[in-house]
């Protein structure tokens, strides 16, 4: 089947071959939703376990994941809905120290499904930076992202750069990545993480306009 041979080129990192297959899944009529749910985060999901049993190295890993961009790159104008004014705005990036962005584009493209904006800061982004970007952006969401067990501390330096500079209130923190737990998360002072891209796209879609200031707030 053609999901297969999807999860097959994003394992073997064939960026070439997973934009040809994600076109020809297209053309035969499958939906965007079902090659980034069958395919491409089968096919990520399966590297990202490896990695964590270190069954493959770094270099694997980039490669799957340029691959699995790849496939993105030819579901997600269709699978993405027009950005709606007031449907919300979300910053999402990968902790400093951390160069991996595993399930970060698949997390985004959930994001975008919604009709919120998304705002992609990439990989080894500052505390620093993260709070100029709620600065400037004034987000409803943020979203921290660490693949590694040695960066789930920065996710912390980034929530207390946030109160340093007094723009902690009013935004929703969620932290996300292989070794991060409900624990963790509460620890740190973060409001919520998710197990995959599946929960967290469900969470937006009931909570996304709930989380939104009400026009009576000045908003």
């Amino acid at each position: 089947m053609i999901f297969d041979d999807i999860i097959h080129s994003i394992a073997e990192g064939e960026s070439e071959d997973t934009i040809d297959l994600c076109k020809q899944a297209l053309a035969q009529g499958y939906s965007a939703t079902s090659i980034l749910e069958k395919g491409l985060i089968i096919g990520i999901n399966m590297i990202a376990e490896k990695y964590r049993s270190e069954k493959v190295n770094v270099p694997e890993v980039l490669m799957a994941t340029n691959s699995m961009h790849a496939g993105l790159s030819v579901i997600e104008p269709i699978l993405t809905s027009p950005t709606k004014k007031g449907l919300g705005k979300i910053v999402l990036g990968t902790v400093a120290g951390d160069l991996h962005d595993i399930g970060l584009g698949i997390v985004k493209t959930m994001a975008m499904t919604t009709g919120a904006k998304v705002i992609d800061l990439g990989v080894n982004v500052s505390p620093k930076k993260f709070a100029s970007a709620v600065r400037k952006e004034k987000p409803n969401i943020l979203m921290i992202s660490a693949l590694l067990t040695t960066t789930m501390s920065v996710m912390k330096d980034v929530i207390d750069e946030l109160e340093a500079q007094g723009l902690r209130h009013g935004i929703k923190i969620i932290v996300g990545g292989a070794p991060i737990t409900d624990a963790f998360a509460k620890e740190i002072g973060a409001d919520y993480t998710f197990e995959d891209a599946f929960e967290f796209r469900n969470f937006l879609k009931e909570n996304l306009s709930k989380l939104l200031p009400s026009k009576r707030d000045g908003s």
